[in-house]
């Protein structure tokens, strides 16, 4: 089984925001937030995050594509919010959930790792929500090292 990233569309790329949204919003509220606070802080994140509504080679978005040519999940990777442009980020990372278990998340993860490389990083970090304990799990069978957390969520890290 390989998995490869393909770059979003344009035209694909605001259904892309549209389900991160919503992914983001469930989990704000399974750790607590009120689901309307929760949509807010989603969208807020993202027009933040993309304010020309596009991905660009530092804040990039893949559609993950298995062997037969199927989109499995999708892979959001770019540079932290730090002043280290060595500092690389997974900001979102979602294996589609009929195809779990096919170990398409573990080869996510190590295409986030190539790409940030290719890019310059020499660390790539990611958040995971503290009721996430399969991911949590994957980052630390990959060398992912805690580096900090709170009640909803825990910060990782991994010299590349």
């Amino acid at each position: 089984m390989t998995l490869r990233l393909a770059p979003i569309s344009g035209d694909r790329f605001p259904a892309w925001v549209a389900r991160s949204i919503a992914e983001y919003a469930a989990d704000l509220v399974t750790t607590g937030v009120a689901a309307e606070d929760a949509h807010r802080k989603a969208a807020e994140s993202m027009e933040e995050e993309f304010p020309d509504a596009s991905p660009s080679d530092e804040n990039a978005v893949f559609d993950l594509v298995a062997d037969d040519g199927a989109i499995v999940g999708y892979l959001w990777v770019g540079e932290d919010h730090s002043d280290d442009p060595s500092a690389w980020w997974v900001w979102d990372v979602v294996v589609d959930a009929d195809r779990r278990g096919q170990g398409h998340g573990r080869a996510a993860m190590q295409l986030a790792e190539d790409y940030a490389r290719s890019h310059g990083a020499l660390t790539l970090g990611l958040s995971v929500f503290t009721f996430n304990t399969a991911a949590r799990a994957l980052y630390e069978s990959l060398g992912y090292e805690t580096t900090g957390s709170d009640a909803a969520s825990i910060k990782m890290s991994k010299r590349l």
